[in-house]
């Protein structure tokens, strides 16, 4: 098992497989996508080893992310090899959702359990505002063909003051049919949008408070979950979180690694770097060697980020990593 000096378990991996996105979100590629690496990415062998040492580990969910991981063509391959590795109980995939109508039922066949869609809005075009993309009305009939298929689906929503705050209502009146899981994120400052997050940052805690009060109840975490803080309600079919990383408790209960696109771990999504550990995926027989280094460097896992003190680490956009 993965435990740091903090005695915190680590079930869940976080895998990126490219740092490229195709969509100018306002909150993080307001410029589009900038190549600044050899972009020579995880191949589908290196990913194996990766994710069958993890699972030999403890790890029993992989989330899969980008940048936007639909923009790899071998997506359900991946998905595959991921799925079928003892152990792995639970593939999950974070997506902008620009190809979900067309591979949905694809990436469902290779193994995929669970899909998170990223939607900023259910307006077409604050949506576009947001995302710079004409993709609405087919990511929202992806998120349908998702659902018709059966697997667990959560839905991504940054919280953004001047662009979708006043939606919240309009929200919630979506849930009261959808079989989804919405989660509003609060906007993290990162290395290259200070100006955009004084001006937009919300905090969730109040709109937290507004649904304590309105009757939504908290349910309880599994060993597996992300971060989210989720509630449910006798009126709403779906369900409703806040994903809050400025709360003093926030990264009490981290249980999650990420590995980026070009093998490098994070410890966190604000660490100050990557530790190279690609020199140990190259072949199934340095699976011990590769268990001994994760469990060294977790020694070094800090208690906390320092988002609180405005230190953003190595992240300069999160597309970087998936989020």
């Amino acid at each position: 098992m993965l435990v740091d000096s903090y005695q915190r378990q680590f079930h869940y991996l976080r895998l990126s497989i490219t740092d490229v996105c195709n969509f100018k979100c306002n909150y993080c590629l307001p410029d589009g996508y900038e190549c600044e690496s050899s972009r020579k990415f995880l191949t589908l062998s290196e990913i194996k080893n990766l994710v069958s040492t993890f699972a030999q580990l403890g790890v029993s969910k992989v989330r899969i992310t980008g940048g936007e991981p639909g923009l790899r063509k071998d997506l359900s391959e991946i998905i595959g090899v991921v799925k079928q590795t003892s152990g792995i109980t639970k593939v999950a995939v974070t997506t902008n959702g620009y190809n979900l109508e067309t591979n949905i039922k694809k990436w469902v066949s290779a193994g995929l359990d669970q899909l998170n869609v990223s939607i900023d809005s259910l307006n077409a075009n604050n949506f576009r505002l947001i995302t710079g993309s004409q993709k609405h009305a087919s990511i929202l009939a992806g998120l349908d063909k998702a659902m018709a298929l059966g697997i667990q689906v959560k839905v991504n929503a940054v919280l953004l003051r001047q662009f979708n705050l006043v939606e919240f209502d309009t929200f919630l009146n979506w849930l009261k049919d959808k079989d989804v899981s919405l989660r509003f994120i609060e906007l993290m400052q990162t290395g290259d949008n200070q100006a955009f997050f004084s001006e937009q940052n919300v905090r969730g805690a109040t709109l937290k408070q507004k649904i304590e009060n309105e009757g939504w109840v908290p349910v309880l975490k599994t060993k597996d979950a992300g971060p989210a803080l989720e509630y449910t309600h006798s009126d709403y079919k779906g369900r409703l979180g806040f994903i809050l990383p400025y709360e003093k408790t926030f990264c009490d209960s981290c249980n999650r690694l990420r590995v980026s696109a070009t093998g490098n771990l994070h410890q966190c999504l604000f660490a100050e770097e990557g530790l190279s550990l690609r020199h140990l995926l190259q072949s199934p027989e340095q699976n011990y060697e590769l268990q001994e280094w994760l469990q060294q460097q977790l020694t070094n896992k800090s208690a906390s980020h320092a988002l609180h003190d405005k230190q953003t680490g190595a992240t300069k956009h999160l597309a970087m990593l998936g989020g």
